[in-house]
């Protein structure tokens, strides 16, 4: 094989198209699996992943040491053809060789929101500014005002995979959550709210803290997996350690007891805002606060996989995408009104 080129006049995956060469095309390996086909031979299923999107890469006639030699979530170089499978691209690998992360510009390979950044922590920051019980606005204060939280926020992925998994992509979740609780609860006024018993305050503070614990469970420096604390702690439970930390400080620095009510009610909406057992919550979202970030936070996330879906479908003779396994559907992705694609606030 020759030698590897990194440059600018590489061809992004979102450019890809069906029946295309390549002679040592540097791709990330965000996951890759040794797998056996039906016949009993050996293939490797892998996943390419760059700042526009993601694609199936497939070697067939593989064994064990071919595997081993794949850096997952490193970089290699490889020969190889696009081909189309079932209306959407894939990728066949012939050869391949590894690559050190000094020889690849890490730039062109994780994908970013299509958002500002700064606008969005603006918009984050003056929605949270109409936080009014003072126990929770200083817990709010608490947490936007630490550097080192501040900096991983405003760079994290929600998530390695199904939704906002790109850089930038938890405070894009966060910000949509936060506007949607905006015109749920009221814009700060009680009686603007549909569900003035519920509190507004409680909820944005919940729905800021709810993923916060992705700033360490997840690694994003040149791709996307989770960390060893991920692992060992995950993000629910690294939040609810913040936030116990947080609520200390406050303590301290005031000589006054944090109210229990509101620190337990805190925490039960960071434990809780998976909704169920299955999904790692320790515990079920039982009350009305906690009940309404988990569904808040579900809508935003299957919303945003449905149509991130739609936007990456490569088959334009189908209306349908793929099989979405998170929302266990193939989507509809034909636009009858006509409307997708207007102008977002958030991109300012």
């Amino acid at each position: 094989m020759s030698a590897v080129t990194t440059g600018a006049d590489d061809k992004l995956i979102a450019d890809f198209q069906p029946g295309e060469n390549f002679e040592d095309r540097v791709f990330m390996v965000s996951q890759k699996d040794l797998r056996t086909t039906s016949n009993g031979s050996m293939y490797i299923h892998m996943v390419f992943a760059d700042q526009s999107g993601q694609v199936v890469a497939r070697i067939w006639q593989a064994n064990q040491q071919m595997y081993n030699v794949i850096p997952e979530g490193g970089f290699i170089s490889m020969r190889g053809r696009v081909e189309s499978y079932k209306g959407n691209l894939q990728v066949i690998g012939e050869a391949i060789r590894p690559l050190k992360k000094d020889d690849v510009d890490l730039s062109r390979f994780l994908p970013h929101t299509r958002f500002n950044v700064e606008t969005m922590w603006n918009r984050l920051l003056e929605i949270l500014r109409t936080v009014e019980n003072p126990h929770v606005l200083k817990v709010v204060k608490a947490f936007v005002t630490d550097e080192k939280i501040i900096a991983g926020f405003k760079k994290a992925p929600a998530a390695i995979t199904n939704h906002h998994a790109y850089i930038g992509g938890l405070l894009e979740h966060t910000v949509g959550l936060l506007e949607l609780a905006n015109r749920i609860f009221g814009d700060g006024k009680r009686a603007n709210s549909l569900f003035p018993d519920v509190s507004r305050d409680l909820v944005l503070a919940g729905l800021l803290m709810h993923d916060i614990g992705k700033i360490t469970e997840l690694d994003y420096d040149t791709s996307f997996s989770y960390s060893t604390s991920g692992q060992l702690i995950g993000h629910i439970t690294q939040a609810a350690i913040w936030l116990d930390r947080k609520i200390a400080a406050i303590e301290a620095e005031s000589g006054e007891a944090f109210p229990e009510d509101i620190r337990n009610v805190l925490t039960h909406i960071i434990v809780a805002h998976h909704g169920s057992y299955e999904f790692g919550s320790p515990k079920l979202p039982s009350c009305p606060e906690a009940i309404a970030v988990h569904y808040i936070d579900n809508l935003d996330a299957k919303l945003n996989m449905a149509l991130a879906n739609i936007r990456d479908s490569r088959d334009d003779d189908s209306d349908w995408t793929q099989y979405v396994r998170p929302l266990e559907a193939r989507i509809f992705k034909k636009d009858v009104m006509g409307i997708r694609g207007d102008a977002d606030g958030k991109s300012d």
